[in-house]
């Protein structure tokens, strides 16, 4: 085990169902953010339980988040104000899932960069440097978010050319 007790040794054989949970899982946290690309509330929504909560913490080392959400109906204005970036790209880094029957933990890595214009067409990113804690439920065979916390690790806003 490493310091942050991940087991760097080897690795023991999964079952095929767990690799098929850890694979579903991916393909969820790698839809959420091809959603929010594609601007698509409504598809980022349809990954949550009814029940499910959505924390932000813009500042990863406060312990109170910026913005607590409850229920699949109550982030759509959260994924709504992606629309005032002219563009967004999520490169989704290492993931860590720890499967437990139909409920699962994990940590996702992610490097969001956002686009937008100013006045006279200046153009800047801002690269947000992200970690999602997710809380994830299997229900009718497939695998939801049954809460996420997004936490800002750090920020860089800079010009970019066109």
């Amino acid at each position: 085990m490493d310091a942050q007790g991940f087991d760097t040794s080897s690795h023991t054989a999964i079952s095929p169902q767990a690799a098929a949970d850890r694979l579903a899982i991916r393909e969820l946290i790698d839809a959420y953010t091809h959603y929010a690309d594609r601007r698509d509330a409504k598809g980022q929504m349809s990954l949550f339980t009814e029940d499910s909560r959505f924390l932000v913490s813009m500042d990863a080392t406060t312990a109170a988040p910026t913005q607590e959400l409850h229920g699949r109906e109550a982030v759509a204005p959260a994924f709504d104000n992606l629309n005032t970036y002219k563009a967004t790209t999520h490169f989704n880094g290492p993931s860590t899932v720890s499967l437990d029957g139909d409920r699962a933990s994990g940590e996702t890595y992610c490097l969001a960069h956002h686009i937008s214009f100013g006045t006279d067409d200046e153009r800047t990113v801002m690269i947000a440097s992200i970690r999602y804690l997710d809380q994830f439920v299997k229900q009718g065979g497939g695998w939801f978010f049954a809460e996420r916390r997004l936490l800002v690790d750090w920020t860089e806003t800079h010009p970019c050319a066109p």
